[in-house]
């Protein structure tokens, strides 16, 4: 009984060991013993023997493509010192047995354990459409065009997997500008533009107070005269005035003289 028991625990751990797991966001494909991708997807949640033949599992939900350290060239020709971006597509699970089996085997990667299908074939194009959204704006424009330039290459990106009829297989969910870097020399240059207008901007402003002040005393020296003559005569009028209401006291002397005047 107790060999039975054994050998029952034994047998177990065997089936447990030659079986594969498919989880969650992902499904999983056959391969036989003569090596051919059996038809049908293996679903999530599933447990799958693996002692005969053997069983890959593919994630289909949320893949991320990382797009690094590319240099496109922009409008003005500059070539970009970095940008980067990441790319988001879904499987459709229905698909991958075919994907697998009838797209070229480059086209797909491998990454600790799992098979990511057609996601070369995103790289690919993702990088072509990248480079032809750089080509539709200056390098100093780009950071502000991100969201215009996102749209563009997710949508290139599209319309060539409909070209190849992969649309209903395929769907790329997102595309993430996340760094756009000019070239060294372009911001050099930038910042030099900037500078001299500054400088130019900073002239014109003196120029422009010297010629008001300038104008300023042209009007001053021209109306001197008659500046003073309307003091005098405002003097006078106010003098006399005094005089009339008994408030100013006057004493007639020669004209060498000085008029002294006293208030009450």
């Amino acid at each position: 009984m107790k060999r039975i028991l054994t050998l029952s625990i034994l047998a177990a751990a065997v089936l447990a060991a030659g079986c594969t797991r498919i989880e969650t966001g992902e499904v999983g494909v056959r391969i036989g013993f003569d090596k051919q991708v059996q038809s049908g997807e293996l679903l999530p949640g599933s447990f799958n023997q693996s002692i005969i033949g053997e069983v890959l599992t593919f994630p289909i939900k949320d893949v991320n493509v990382s797009l690094n350290d590319m240099t496109p060239v922009a409008k003005d020709n500059s070539t970009m010192k970095d940008f980067d971006a990441v790319v988001v597509y879904n499987i459709n699970p229905q698909q991958v047995s075919e994907l697998y089996s009838t797209k070229n085997k480059s086209f797909h990667a491998e990454f600790k354990g799992d098979t990511y299908v057609m996601y070369n074939y995103i790289v690919q194009n993702a990088r072509n459409a990248i480079y032809k959204a750089a080509r539709k704006h200056e390098a100093l424009d780009m950071a502000d065009a991100r969201s215009d330039m996102e749209n563009f290459i997710k949508e290139e990106i599209v319309r060539n997997l409909t070209e190849e009829k992969l649309d209903g297989s395929i769907t790329i969910s997102q595309v993430l500008i996340r760094n756009i870097v000019p070239a060294d020399s372009v911001v050099a240059s930038a910042n030099e533009l900037v500078k001299s207008k500054n400088e130019l901007k900073q002239k014109e402003i003196e120029v422009k107070t010297a010629e008001a002040e300038s104008r300023r005393m042209a009007a001053l020296a021209n109306n001197s005269g008659s500046s003073i003559a309307f003091m005098q005569a405002q003097a006078m009028l106010n003098i006399s005035e005094g005089i009339k209401t008994g408030k100013v006291q006057t004493i007639v002397v020669p004209s060498n003289f000085n008029a002294l005047m006293m208030s009450k």
